[in-house]
């Protein structure tokens, strides 16, 4: 499929849209120069404070609603927040990493200690004391004395670069604020809570960020605060709301309305393919944990009866909805200008043609909206089910029309392979067999004659979380009451048996990564990867696989998400500004339009005045970023790539830095919506 990993950017982006289905009010604003490339930062948010804490410019009050869902702050938590706890006197060690913000109760708690030997740290050491203590950090008390574990006899590891020990507290189940101790070096690690409520403000901030990516909505300071608040963007004058089409710019008569929808990530396109990726993954989401996701999360639409996550996807819906024509094709991508703030961007929108992929990918947006929208809104679960019913008839009838963006509109491709979109297809007859009670069986006979010879990995014995996606889509069929027990059976065993390789959950006991979050290559938006390979383990009890397994499920999945949070050789959480929600060292900088290289007031939290907002998950590890090709012949290059991320062990192939051409650091660092939700549906699993 599709990644985002795919991407390429030129320095000045254009964009188009269309329209159905609503609109969001909005302003425009004036022009600014896209930024300069300088040399690579380091910078991290440390100390479990930033720029931000405490200040207007912070959503951790803005917006802020009370009420028991995770939407709360610390609503009804058993403990208090590490940020309200004194610093005990030993200092933190970079040595000892864990997850910053905690665990649950009943969690598997293992610390890592780490000892570099590889990489840009291998001029540090640190030796394993004799005896470790769990501190409790209110009252001072030894909870427990611990001794630590040698990883694989001592070896080195080559994704990492590193040699491990751990330290096992899993039976700490009392609810409160802790640290563990080198008792030899009076070194000691970051505080973490034990709480039933330990993730709610990381899933709260990482919610958010979707509002932070609306297109053509004003950000309220109330909502936004006010260090984030701007004006509706793309909505001027041959803009989002006068799109015109690829290659026919000075013809009016291609002027659709595209306005309103998600930046895609770091660039303010959007990607129709993708777009509907993001709300069927949302929509999967709430139906696997629809009590973690209530009405307070501090947006324009809280407190309106209804899920602010199905708010959210009905905004997004919203756009997808005017990327369809009256025949039932919808638009390929909308490329749009950039600037600093949103607002700022003044130049034209243009929108790709439409093709077949975007076109399935939508419709099976629109058939899981359909089936989750019925109960509240029948009459919009009609008009969804008609969409996707005319995505399927435009595709009978355009089998390959296909649209290859790269160099044209927008930045990243989104023109999948003939294989992929032939095995969307199938998703498509799935979401519309679930959807559509009455008629849907002519979806159910083509997907019954079709999915076994289909080439999808995981029934020829291959199953990783790339192909994640149409793994669901595909197992989405068994849970149809009249779903052929055949095919049934075969999709359940093909998955019980793949799932059980080395690879997966044969990792628990093979243990290849001493930071226990095992994936076989870090690629571009690797941290995506890990969220994802952690919800595939989860499938196991997701779609009822095997029961006898779900303990070993759940273990492994929650293994990726403390790998996220810190358990990593840089000890960083990967999301952005999180130091007021109790991190200790958290990703200051990413690349993004918005929070741009040397901008005053969101290039970096502790340098520029409010840094970006929190909760946004960056790429990741890439031990394949470069320099821009056009180096080093180019006199904007610099006289070597960055290192880190350039020539480290794989886990290590990370910097926090947002610079631009020629340096690329979208590469490394840059968020994505899809990055965002195969976070947020891996971390909701695991919130009370």
């Amino acid at each position: 499929m599709s990644f985002r990993h795919l991407k390429s950017r030129p320095l000045l982006v254009s964009v188009f849209v269309l329209g159905a289905l609503g609109a969001a009010a909005c302003d425009s604003g004036s022009s600014s120069p896209p930024p300069s490339a300088t040399t690579a930062g380091t910078a991290a948010t440390t100390g479990g404070t930033s720029a931000s804490a405490g200040a207007t410019g912070s959503p951790a009050t803005s917006g802020s609603a009370s009420g028991g869902s995770a939407g709360s702050v610390n609503a009804g938590g058993a403990a208090p927040m590490e940020t309200d706890v004194p610093a005990p006197a030993e200092p933190v060690s970079k040595f000892i990493v864990l997850d910053q913000f905690g665990y649950l109760p009943d969690a598997e708690k293992l610390a890592v200690l780490r000892d570099p030997e590889m990489g840009f740290d291998a001029a540090d050491s640190y030796v394993p004391g004799a005896k470790y203590q769990i501190i409790d950090a209110v009252t001072k008390a030894v909870v427990s004395e611990l001794t630590a574990t040698a990883w694989n006899n001592g070896a080195v590891d080559m994704t990492s670069g590193d040699r491990a020990w751990r330290v096992d507290f899993s039976a700490l189940t009392a609810p409160g604020v802790y640290y563990l101790l080198d008792v030899d070096a009076k070194v000691r690690s970051d505080l973490f809570r034990i709480s039933d409520d330990v993730y709610r403000q990381a899933l709260r901030h990482a919610f958010r960020t979707f509002f932070y990516q609306r297109a053509g909505m004003e950000k309220k300071a109330e909502f936004a605060g006010e260090g984030w608040a701007d004006a509706a963007s793309h909505i001027g004058a041959g803009q989002d709301k006068n799109a015109r089409l690829f290659g026919q710019t000075a013809d009016a008569t291609t002027e659709r309305d595209l306005s309103g929808g998600w930046y895609d990530a770091g660039d303010y396109n959007r990607y129709t393919a993708w777009t509907a990726d993001y709300i069927v993954t949302l929509l999967r989401m709430y139906e696997e944990t629809p009590t973690v996701f209530g009405d307070d999360f501090g947006l324009p639409e809280s407190g309106n009866g209804q899920s602010d996550l199905l708010d959210e996807v009905r905004f997004g819906l919203t756009h997808l909805a005017r990327t369809q024509s009256e025949s039932g094709g919808c638009i390929s991508v909308l490329g749009v200008a950039s600037g600093s703030p949103p607002s700022a961007a003044t130049g034209a929108s243009v929108y790709g043609p439409e093709s077949t992929n975007a076109t399935i990918r939508a419709g099976i947006a629109f058939a899981w909206a359909s089936r989750l929208f019925r109960a509240s809104d029948a009459a919009f679960a009609d008009e969804l089910l008609g969409r996707a019913k005319k995505t399927w008839e435009w595709a009978e009838a355009n089998p390959a029309v296909e649209f290859k963006n790269t160099g044209k509109v927008a930045a990243g491709e989104q023109q999948s392979s003939e294989k992929e979109v032939g095995l969307f297809k199938l998703g498509l007859a799935v979401a519309l067999y679930r959807a559509d009670t009455a008629g849907g069986l002519a979806y159910k006979t083509y997907f019954d004659a079709n999915y076994a010879a289909s080439g999808l990995s995981v029934l020829n014995g291959y199953n990783a979380a790339w192909e994640l996606q149409l793994t669901e889509l595909f197992l989405d069929y068994t849970a149809a009451p009249t779903a052929d027990a055949g095919a049934k059976k075969a999709l359940v065993d093909a998955f019980a048996n793949t799932i059980a390789s080395a690879d997966n959950l044969g990792a628990l006991a093979g243990d290849p990564d001493p930071y226990l979050a095992h994936v076989a290559d870090y690629t571009w938006g690797s941290n995506s990867h890990k969220a994802r390979t952690g919800s595939l383990q989860y499938d196991v009890i997701s779609f009822g696989i095997d029961a006898a397994k779900n303990a070993e499920a759940r273990r492994a999945a929650e293994r990726y998400l403390h790998y996220i949070h810190g358990v990593n050789p840089l000890g960083l959480v990967y999301l952005s500004n999180m130091g007021p929600s109790g991190a200790y060292k958290s990703a200051a900088t990413f690349y993004h339009m918005w929070f741009v290289d040397k901008s005053p007031r969101w290039d970096e939290v502790g340098v520029s005045m409010y840094g970006p907002p929190p909760g946004f998950l960056v790429g990741g590890p890439n031990p394949s970023y470069s320099l821009d090709a056009v180096c080093p012949g180019n006199a904007a290059c610099p006289a070597a790539p960055p290192s880190p991320p350039s020539g480290q062990p794989p886990q290590k192939s990370y910097a926090s830095f947002n610079d631009n051409w020629p340096v690329n650091s979208w590469a490394v660092t840059e968020n994505s919506n899809g990055y965002q939700v195969a976070y947020l549906r891996l971390l909701a699993k695991f919130v009370r």
